[in-house]
């Protein structure tokens, strides 16, 4: 090669060895994909006898002519045969051979050359040539050369196919088993591992080199050895049959716990003959162990704890309405067998919902929590306490000696519930209402001593609370009664029994009426007049008190409607609004329907309403009272001062009237003394601005001491007993003709 021609391919190989990566020998060579062979030579003549004699034998030929024309080719595209002449223009073919070891081409190379000596063919041979040919050459043995050298390349890439798939599926079964969340393991005939996982250091912190050669039994917990040895070392049946067991584990994780595998084992034998066929093994030869263990330890812990959920109260742990009535239904066949006495105590606590809704449910779970501590406390050893929902509670006392024995565990409870319970940094207070019902007395089935224990309950929270009771039957009476009322109830609203009456309000100064407060009637078929005192409550408990409550809208705006199209003196009427009315978001909406459609004033209407509307919801109490006062309506504050009274919410509440109860008020029965209730309440109303109006005054003494206290509006049956809207009527006009 001439110097110039040396620099050329010198500068030729600096360019192109570095601009693209080289093709790898690992590609894999397609047998039926069509051979890429590249011819190089300088003679355009041989190029051209090489091309036609490869041509239409199914090869994909490219030329070069050469040195840096091949090496472009080399650069742009696999080949897998290189036909290479060693003597070319710009370099030695040497140096093409050498530029495609060191890019790792993987091409087959035929060498063709007219040298003759030795060493051309020595420097090619050296380089990886797979042979080569002396010019001239024959065909025949040119082609012959080809395909002995494509199928060498054929079987090697075949071969490195073969050698790769078995490493890939070596490393893949050993990364399976090492990164498996079992524990997989073999025991050899004595039960000594032979060999274990990973997995066994994750789960359990014992070294893999520790346990080889070791005996399973320094493993598995004590306490599940027996079991262990009856399944590893249990020879009869098939060995290829598998069978699964649940063993605990030892575990050296700082909880110091066992941990709970299942084991799914497969007999095998040790010493047989891998190659015999598994019928033909010899029935002396020994049998190990191959063991798949999975860890179920957070499993059982869960089935466990969904276990005690469904028969446990999530909030204070105690037995629920499942497992009471379970542990009833045991202690009512115990109590039979032995022919003694239970009792069933039923617990229900007294202004529960008066701290939940003021403190929040935050606190009042924990004063639930604190509660069942304290009574779990009270009981005998073999008593159940349960919570049955809300502050709803049931004790079980089984094998009572006589009643006194439940008597004690009721003082029990009402005495640790009278301590101050500490919630959110203040004391709290309850008490609670214990019904008792005795088996067999006052039932012999769950649901009987359920339900009478229950009435028993009720009874006591009608006899004024935090007390207990024991069922009689006169108590299943009254609740009969009480179901007969709710019937009847809903019979005196469909037929119209019910009525309104008003009760005048006068100015002590004029003895003139200048208002009336509305009061509901039941004219009762059997019973006369009822007063509402005797039906509301329990039509608020049952939700009657909505309907009825649209009834009296109703009524009062006609009444009030017939008052003003005689033309007499308006005044202004008084309606009582339940709590439960008031929380309905619907009430403003029908109040304001009912004024228009009547066509009534609404500075004709006052409602009143409770202190403990202000406490239950103050936020929607006062949306709503604020409502009632831009539509005009105004708003009165009834039986202040006998409830949990606030001067906080005389400021947030939009007020005008407050009523003072006819409880403070009957205690007025000398004009000397001083009644310091009295005098604040009315101090009060004079300092906001706000109505006074006193209730219940029956004596001359009690209207002289008021109206000299300052109160100059009063009703009561000193003036005028309820009245009916005609009586009331004729009365007005009265006051209206002139005298």
């Amino acid at each position: 090669m001439r110097p110039e021609a040396d620099v050329l391919a010198g500068n030729a190989l600096g360019q192109l060895a570095f601009s693209r990566p080289p093709y790898g020998s690992s590609m894999p060579f397609l047998a039926e994909s069509p051979a890429r062979v590249l011819l190089v030579d300088d003679e355009p003549r041989i190029l051209s006898s090489l091309g036609e004699l490869l041509k239409g034998r199914g090869f994909v030929l490219t030329s070069a002519a050469n040195g840096i024309e091949a090496i472009q080719h080399l650069n742009q595209e696999p080949f897998d045969l290189v036909i290479l002449d060693l003597r070319l223009p710009d370099m030695s073919g040497h140096d093409i051979m050498d530029f495609m070891n060191t890019r790792q081409t993987g091409a087959n190379m035929i060498v063709t050359s007219g040298d003759r000596e030795i060493e051309a063919a020595i420097g090619a041979l050296k380089r990886g040539a797979y042979d080569y040919l002396r010019k001239p050459y024959s065909p025949e043995e040119l082609l012959k050369t080809i395909d002995n050298a494509l199928k060498q390349r054929r079987l090697q890439a075949e071969n490195q196919h073969i050698a790769g798939q078995l490493e890939s599926s070596e490393k893949k079964y050993r990364y399976l088993v090492d990164s498996s969340p079992d524990i997989i393991y073999t025991l050899d005939h004595q039960g000594r591992f032979t060999f274990i996982n990973d997995r066994v250091t994750q789960l359990l912190s014992f070294s893999r080199d520790e346990l080889m050669g070791e005996h399973y039994s320094v493993l598995v917990h004590e306490e599940d050895l027996k079991r262990a040895d009856y399944v590893f070392n249990e020879g009869r049946g098939d060995y290829r049959r598998s069978r699964n067991v649940e063993l605990r584990l030892k575990s050296r994780h700082p909880d110091g716990e066992p941990r709970t595998f299942i084991h799914e084992l497969m007999r095998i034998p040790v010493d047989a003959d891998q190659t015999a066929p598994l019928h033909e093994t010899n029935q002396r030869e020994q049998f190990g162990i191959y063991g798949v263990a999975r860890d179920i330890s957070e499993r059982k812990r869960a089935d466990e704890l969904i276990a005690h959920q469904a028969y446990h109260d999530i909030l204070t742990d105690l037995p629920n309405r499942v497992m009471f009535k379970d542990r009833l239904g045991m202690a009512v066949l115990q109590a039979k067998r032995n022919n003694v006495d239970l009792a069933l105590m039923f617990i229900d606590l007294d202004r529960f919902k008066l701290v939940n809704d003021t403190l929040g449910h935050g606190i009042g779970d924990e004063l639930l929590q604190q509660t069942a501590a304290r009574l779990k406390a009270c009981l005998r050893r073999g008593d159940t306490l349960a919570r049955l929902g809300g502050d709803e509670f049931t004790a079980i006392l089984p094998e009572l000696h006589d009643r006194q024995d439940a008597v004690v565990i009721a003082r029990k409870f009402l005495e640790c519930l009278h301590l101050p319970f500490q919630l959110a940094g203040q004391s709290v207070h309850i008490s609670a209402s214990i019904g008792i019902a005795i088996y067999p007395t006052d039932g012999e089935s769950i649901d009987e001593l359920t339900r009478n224990s229950d009435i028993a309950m009720y009874h006591m929270k009608a006899e004024g609370k935090n007390g207990y009771s024991f069922f009689d039957r006169s108590m299943l009476d009254a609740s009969y009664q009480k179901i007969a009322l709710e019937h009847s109830l809903r019979v005196a609203l469909e037929l119209g029994q019910l009525e309104m009456y008003y009760q005048p309000q006068v100015d002590v100064k004029t003895r003139r009426i200048v208002g009336a407060e509305a009061l509901m009637r039941w004219n009762h078929p059997e019973r006369g007049f009822l007063g509402a005192g005797e039906f509301l409550p329990f039509a608020e408990e049952n939700g009657l008190i909505i309907p009825i409550s649209d009834w009296m809208l109703e009524a009062i705006c006609l009444d009030l409607r017939e008052w003003n199209s005689l033309g007499g003196e308006a005044i202004r009427l008084s309606l009582n609004l339940s709590p439960q009315y008031l929380d309905r978001g619907d009430f403003f909406e029908k109040l304001r329907s009912a004024l228009a459609l009547h066509h009534i004033e609404p500075s004709q209407i006052e409602v009143e309403v409770t202190e403990n509307v202000c406490i239950h919801n103050p936020q929607t109490a006062i949306e709503q009272l604020d409502k009632l006062c831009q539509l005009g309506v105004s708003v009165a504050i009834d039986d202040f001062g006998t409830g949990y009274s606030s001067l906080s919410y005389l400021h947030r509440f939009p007020i005008h009237t407050i009523k003072i109860d006819r409880s403070f008020v009957m205690d007025i029965q000398d004009d000397g003394s001083q009644f310091p209730v009295v005098l604040a309440i009315i101090s009060i109303a004079k300092g906001l601005g706000l109505n006074l109006v006193a209730e219940g005054i029956e004596t001359a003494v009690q209207e002289r001491y008021l109206e000299n206290a300052g109160c100059k509006t009063m009703q009561g049956y000193f003036y005028h007993e309820p009245l009916s809207q005609k009586r009331l009527l004729e009365l007005l006009l009265s006051q209206s003709t002139p005298q």
